[in-house]
């Protein structure tokens, strides 16, 4: 792979105006591939510590919190498409032409998106345990959500502190729940499969996590591979033993093979 894609940049730290907000953004700079690093739905840039380290400075890596999370501001927008233009604008102000995007949970929907819309700006895709078609969410379930996270809510100033929560209300968290496994919806997630042209690799978990039973988490993982032998660009790089929340902190290794997988 051509790694000459972007020139040289000096690592910054700084704020990201987009919207009515703005984001914390980290750049080692550098002139290697450049890796740009998607959080999972409430978690903060941190979690990409382990993984950044096992790849070294051989790559330019980018770490931001989005909105309401880790040091960035709040917003009046947090639905998938304002998280959308949140990456467009952190790539813009970094200069950034092309990159290979590592998204964990959330982060690997909004990584997948963004390669299905962008193929010529995308150097490859590594999707975390996220990015998984399923129909199990109706009526009943988003009650449950709702009711869920007003039951957390008490524990969110304690969630934040480690990088689990957000600076929003229950509510809005919910919300961010409800719209991403809509988006998960075969009808919603299969055409932005059929879409993709870049190569992307998949690292997937094991068992279950807060609020994901164990049994139905491997049945969505499973679905995987009718994903992989429709597109041959999409294939599983990995499925390791720990869990969804541990998978950064545990098998960050098998998450930078991915992303060497595409460099």
């Amino acid at each position: 792979m051509n790694t000459q894609t972007n020139s040289a940049r000096s690592a910054w730290t700084g704020m990201v105006s987009v919207d009515d907000t703005a984001l914390a953004v980290t750049d080692t700079g550098g002139a290697g591939i450049p890796v740009v690093y998607l959080n999972g739905s409430y978690a903060d840039q941190s979690h990409w510590k382990h993984v950044i380290a096992e790849l070294g400075d051989g790559y330019r890596h980018i770490t931001y919190d989005e909105r309401a999370r880790g040091k960035s501001g709040t917003s009046s927008d947090y639905t998938f498409e304002a998280s959308v233009r949140s990456l467009d604008a952190v790539l813009a102000a970094r200069g950034v032409e092309r990159a290979i995007l590592v998204g964990w949970s959330y982060g690997a929907m909004l990584a997948i998106h963004w390669a299905a819309r962008n193929p010529e700006r995308t150097l490859g895709a590594v999707a975390v345990d996220g990015a998984m078609t399923h129909e199990w969410l109706d009526d009943a379930t988003k009650v449950q959500v709702r009711k869920l996270f007003r039951r957390l809510s008490p524990l969110f100033p304690i969630c934040r502190r480690l990088g689990l929560a957000a600076r929003m209300s229950a509510v809005q968290h919910a919300e961010i729940n409800i719209e991403l496994n809509e988006l998960c919806a075969p009808a919603a997630l299969d055409p932005v499969f059929d879409r993709i042209t870049t190569q992307t690799r998949y690292v997937l978990a094991t068992g279950g996590n807060l609020g994901g039973d164990p049994k139905v988490m491997e049945q969505l993982r499973a679905g995987l591979g009718a994903v992989v032998a429709r597109n041959p660009n999409i294939k599983l790089s990995a499925k390791v033993p720990s869990n969804h929340s541990k998978i950064l902190r545990k098998d960050f290794g098998a998450v930078a093979n991915a992303v060497r997988e595409l460099s």
